[in-house]
């Protein structure tokens, strides 16, 4: 069975860094599109950043040049670097896995249950 857990989550200061990981269980990473999504309150959830089995990688104009997504297959885990955060950056981060890279999470085969970030100002 195939499970997403993140973890790495908390508060932080405008400014400051969090590292966001999400380990992955019951296959290998290689095969997979592997992606963050964020759901802010109120808000819709949307796509954070994504890479792809070949190794290319996605961002979302709101993150590129602060947010780093890396996959380390050796350890079947996803990881996002967050730097210089911003307050509009709280949200609950959600990992997620498929075959194939999405735009909505729900097309993703398996998803995470989230983890929250939160950036006071």
């Amino acid at each position: 069975q195939v499970q997403l857990a993140e973890s790495g989550g908390g508060s932080a200061q405008a400014g400051g860094s969090l590292r966001l990981s999400c380990e992955l269980s019951g296959y290998t990473s290689s095969g997979y599109c592997m992606g963050w999504f964020r759901q802010a309150p109120g808000k819709e959830r949307e796509g954070v950043a994504s890479v792809n089995s070949a190794g290319s990688i996605t961002y979302a104009d709101s993150v590129k040049g602060r947010f780093t997504i890396s996959k380390d297959n050796a350890k079947n885990t996803l990881h996002l670097q967050m730097n210089s955060l911003k307050p509009e950056d709280t949200a609950m981060y959600y990992c997620a896995a498929g075959l194939a890279c999405y735009i909505v999470f729900s097309s993703y085969t398996y998803g995470g249950q989230g983890t929250q970030v939160t950036v006071s100002s």
